[in-house]
């Protein structure tokens, strides 16, 4: 499994966070403007959620389609895009079929982030576009203390990769789902090895120091040639 289904006993309370947490979803979505862009046919939104980035995605001019494992936030996005329930590493769609795939606040979620890389490459057309938006590998985790807005501490697990339910928000999201967290040399070097080449990055902060992170890559060969319809 790619999601943690801990997603289906807070579907709801998560809901209602990124209404609370506006201006950092506003942040969130400016990436995903950005690095997007207009466009026309179908954009595969991995790990969907509850959908909340299917307006920003229709509104560029895309298709929104949905894919994501949690039942529970299913139930809201069905309402907003065509969904379906399925696992990120085996994505029930055909070989360079999409010319679009946007991955927004999903890869601390992950416990394999550069299998579900590849798993977008393969489903990319060629030249298609991947666009990822998440938390800064940098300067959010378990290894950073952000609960003095001004001087951020970044300790020494840094180089952990365990799945970790600590936080320094202990009342926020992973105090309660938990996350896996990519440092940037291995998310960066999965994206070349799935065969994405980055052509734009973005970071975005409310003080100066970035707590967002994303890019937009390109599929620039192809991967394997199994398939589903």
């Amino acid at each position: 499994m790619t999601a943690p289904p801990a997603y289906d006993a807070y579907a709801d309370w998560y809901e209602d966070y990124t209404r609370v947490a506006s201006s950092y979803m506003e942040r969130i979505q400016a990436h995903l403007v950005d690095l997007l862009g207009r466009g026309d046919g179908r954009c595969l939104d991995l790990c969907c959620g509850g959908g909340g980035q299917a307006a920003t995605i229709r509104g560029l001019g895309w298709t929104p389609v949905g894919v994501d494992l949690s039942q529970g936030q299913l139930r809201w996005a069905k309402g907003r895009l065509p969904v379906a329930a399925a696992d990120a590493t085996r994505l029930p769609v055909r070989d360079s079929s999409v010319p679009a795939v946007a991955c927004v606040l999903a890869h601390t979620d992950l416990p394999d982030y550069a299998a579900v890389l590849r798993e977008a490459a393969r489903v990319l057309a060629p030249g298609g576009r991947f666009v990822h938006a998440g938390v800064h590998p940098c300067f959010v985790g378990a290894f950073a203390d952000r609960s003095d807005a001004d001087l951020i501490t970044i300790n020494t697990r840094y180089a952990e990769t365990a799945r970790t339910f600590d936080a320094w928000a202990p009342h926020g999201v992973r105090a309660r789902v938990g996350a896996w967290h990519v440092p940037l040399a291995d998310l960066l070097n999965a994206v070349a090895d799935a065969g994405l080449r980055i052509d734009r990055v973005a970071e975005s902060s409310p003080n100066g120091i970035a707590d967002t992170f994303a890019f937009r890559a390109v599929k620039v060969r192809s991967r394997g040639t199994h398939s589903w319809s």
